[in-house]
């Protein structure tokens, strides 16, 4: 298959229409559905079911969606991996390292200054995202690194090392009741009236239903809880970050994060090598 054909079929498959997925790639509908019919007669399986309304996947189409994806999704990682590399060649070398905002701050820290002392350290841009965010974008090829947080993000297809192990906390508003108990259970916080958890979006950008806020980042998330809206629950390092108005009440039966510093297998940059060094050191 050539990915020119995947692109083409994706395409059709996600837009279920001959006409907006013509328009979405910018070519004619006739080549199109010629590049389509070519396809199925080479893998020998009907892709999708087709009335003079209606376009539908078939049980192949389905399988050949997600597989498409997968290997366009890798097609675009190795494109941009190989044009920072050819970068870093002609002297102007780098990493991006990917984490999830207010997570393992004191822990970046740490890396970022311990590596910048290192001989031959390159600059390191970091990009802090939101939940689950800094997998993709090391799926992507967009990062060279990234600190991953088990048992949240998958961490299949990377290579890791860990760095660190910690408890859970509940954030709360400060003077809430809870807020005196030395600690409490996951059945204390879902049943806080007033206070639901927050909701993030799903990395096509679709919230998932419940009573909880829709949040985007993590500021906005610490405001919400501050205002009483809202509460959270996260790793133990957290708390360095909160001010007067938070406060943090430890999570019996919350389970352990192990915060991992991950990378593609394929990789072969000395820099990544040296950043993962660093790290485990630390």
């Amino acid at each position: 298959m050539e990915t020119r054909e995947l692109r083409y079929f994706v395409a059709v498959a996600e837009e279920l229409h001959f006409g907006r997925a013509a328009q979405r790639l910018g070519i004619a509908q006739p080549p199109l559905s010629r590049a389509i019919q070519q396809l199925e007669r080479r893998l020998g399986a009907a892709l999708l079911d087709r009335t003079s309304r209606t376009v539908t996947l078939t049980e192949a189409g389905s399988v050949l969606l997600a597989e498409g994806r997968a290997a366009l999704d890798a097609v675009d990682a190795a494109d941009r991996r190989t044009r920072r590399a050819a970068l870093a060649a002609t002297g102007r070398p780098g990493l991006v390292l990917a984490a999830k905002a207010g997570a393992s701050s004191e822990l970046l820290a740490k890396l970022l200054d311990t590596y910048a002392a290192e001989p031959g350290a390159v600059p390191v841009d970091v990009t802090l995202c939101g939940p689950a965010e800094q997998e993709r974008l090391l799926r992507e090829g967009r990062a060279d690194v990234a600190l991953l947080h088990r048992p949240f993000d998958s961490t299949a297809g990377f290579h890791t090392a860990e760095l660190s192990t910690e408890s859970q906390v509940v954030i709360l508003p400060a003077g809430h009741p809870l807020t005196v108990r030395a600690h409490v259970h996951m059945a204390d916080i879902t049943a806080l009236p007033g206070l639901p958890l927050p909701r993030w979006p799903d990395p096509d950008g679709a919230y998932p239903p419940g009573p909880g806020p829709q949040v985007r980042d993590h500021a906005q998330l610490l405001q919400l809880i501050a205002l009483g809206r809202a509460c959270t629950i996260s790793p133990e390092s957290c708390r360095a970050q909160l001010h007067g108005d938070l406060a943090a009440v430890p999570v019996l039966d919350a389970p352990p994060v192990t915060t991992v510093i991950a990378w593609p297998p394929h990789s072969r940059s000395r820099a990544v090598a040296d950043l993962i060094r660093t790290a485990t050191r630390l």
